[in-house]
Parts: structure tokens; sequence; C-alpha cells
């Protein structure tokens, strides 16, 4: 049997003033008795009776436990790396604050929902770059999320081949425990048509691997106009540029790994969905452990030495016979 706690100077109090008090009654009853010259037998009953759900009480709370104390416990994970688009379009408020400011909320609700996996973040325009490595840190892993801006990456038209090409060579490297394809995952989220022309290739070795790509798509078709450092952004003959939604290459990366597009507009969010859909993928077993899962039994001997406490409430027991 296993204790969580140690007699302290609480317990060590209440049994010295048990004890104390005891010995002083049993003398008393034992004197009155001789002098009256009369048995005195029956008063040790009381006591050893009263002893016993003391202790009983004493050991409820010195903690407990007994049985299985040991329990291996498995750790299964999957590797999952999510790519943002950071071009400037990403900055259009046909989502509300912004598309970037959503992606953002959206991308922590993400991480929050597969604690037990590691993620990645790769952040891209027209080239590509690790904001995160793998990793468990939910915190760090939010901050980075809360930094992301339009600035961080060079100005340019979308291409989702670098991204895509940085996050298998990171899945794939000795940096990944996960040996089996089909625990490892990328989410790409973006607002627009590919302009690489390398894509299709990198698909297709994803494809050959068997790792799936989720792709989100974020934005409306109405579109809306992109505002940057407090101005509309215009094109080369002055007109205001509109930024709508382009969900075609999106649609045609995740059909051809297998995965699923989802999508984030004025009237629908598709996050849960994804959350739910890439939860269904197997993970990995990363390796094995001993936890200890001994719990406080203290209701046991609590519960006896309350029968014991009613028991001696309903007996009467003469301690000095007449």
């Amino acid at each position: 049997m296993n204790w969580l706690y140690e007699l302290s100077s609480l317990e060590l109090s209440l049994i010295g003033l048990f004890v104390a008090f005891y010995l002083l009654y049993i003398f008393r009853v034992v004197n009155i008795a001789r002098k009256l010259n009369t048995p005195y037998q029956s008063v040790f009953i009381k006591v050893l009776l009263r002893s016993l759900y003391f202790t009983l009480l004493m050991a409820a709370l010195l903690g407990p436990s007994f049985g299985e104390s040991k329990r291996e416990v498995k750790s299964v994970g999957k590797d999952i790396f999510m790519l943002v688009d950071l071009s400037q379009s990403m900055n259009a408020n046909d989502i509300q604050p912004t598309r970037l400011e959503k992606v953002k909320y959206e991308l922590k609700n993400i991480v929050d929902a597969f604690s037990a996996d590691r993620i990645g973040i790769i952040i891209f325009s027209s080239e590509a770059f690790i904001q995160a490595p793998l990793t468990y840190d939910q915190s760090a892993l939010n901050l980075f999320i809360e930094t992301l801006n339009t600035n961080l990456v060079p100005g340019g038209g979308t291409d989702f081949g670098p991204p895509l090409s940085l996050a298998l060579e990171k899945l794939n490297s000795q940096e990944s425990p996960v040996t089996q394809q089909k625990s490892k995952a990328i989410i790409l989220i973006s607002d627009g048509e590919d302009f690489g022309e390398d894509t299709n290739k990198v698909v297709q070795e994803i494809e050959d691997q068997d790792i799936k790509v989720f792709t989100l798509g974020i934005g409306t078709e109405r579109g809306s106009r992109i505002r940057i450092n407090g101005v509309y952004k215009k094109n080369k003959e002055g007109n205001e540029v509109v930024s709508k939604l382009n969900s075609k290459d999106l649609r045609q990366i995740a059909s051809k790994t297998n995965g699923k597009y989802f999508e984030i507009n004025d009237t629908n969010n598709d996050v849960s969905r994804l959350i739910n859909t890439i939860n269904n993928i197997e993970g990995e077993l990363r390796g094995s452990r001993q936890v200890d899962v001994s719990a406080n039994k203290y209701y046991y001997f609590l519960a006896a030495a309350l029968l014991l406490i009613a028991a001696d409430l309903l007996t009467s027991i003469k301690t000095i016979r007449i």
C-alpha cells in the first residue's frame, strides 16, 4: 500500500490527544470500579471500537492507495504542416476583419485540436519559409501564429510549389519520427490562384508518397479591394484590384492527393469539418511509457470509520456494573 501524505504535526497532535484523553478516561473508570469493587472490563470494548475508527480516520487523512499503480500509456500521433498564404490579397476584408486575421484565429483552433500531434508552420507567397518547425509546443505555435503578417514574405504572385515542396522535405526528414506516410498531413491555406510552374510536379510526388493535402480556401466570390498601408492596391492601368476567392487550384490539389477541400466564406466556415477529417487519420505509435495511475482510496477507510462511529453511537455498554 502507498500513502499520498506522511504523518504531519496535525496527525501526530490528534493521535497524542486521543491517546492522552483515553488513558485518562480508562484510568478514571478503572479507579472508580476498584473503589466500588465492581468489574470494569467492558470499558475496553469501547476503547477498542473507538481506537479502530480513529485509526481508520487517520488512514483516510494520509491518502492510501493500493492495487495497480503503473499503467502503460502509448503515444500515438501525426505530423501536420500548415501552409499559410501571406500574399497581399490576404489583407482583403471580404472576410471580417480580414482574411489573414480570420485565418490566424482558426489556426489557433486547429493547434488546440491537435495537442497530441506535432505541428509545423510554413509561410509563403512566391517563396516559402519555415515559420515554426514540427513541435508539440502549443504556446510557441500560437506565438508564431500571432506574428503572421503579409510583410514576412517577399511580394509577388502566389506559388503553391515551394511550400508544398518544403513541407514534403521536412515530413520526410530525420526530424520527423513518423515513418508511416498515412500519419502525415499537409494543410494548404490560401485565397488565390496558383501561378507556379512546378506545382503539378510536387503534387505528384506527394501523391506518390500517399500523403494527403487538405486545402482551405478563404474569401468570397464577390471579393474585396486590398488595403495596403491605408491605400487600396491598383493594377498597372490604375484600377483598384479586387481579390476574389479562386478555389479551382485548391480543389485540384486536394483531389489529386486524396485529401479534401474546405472553405471559409461569408456564410460558411468548414474549419470544424477540417479538424474532424484530420482527426480520423490514423496516428502512428511513437512509443510507450509507464505512468503512475494509483488513486487515493481514502473513501474506503472513511466509510468503514463512519460505520463504526454509527455503531458506537447506537450501542451502549455499561463500563461499571453495580
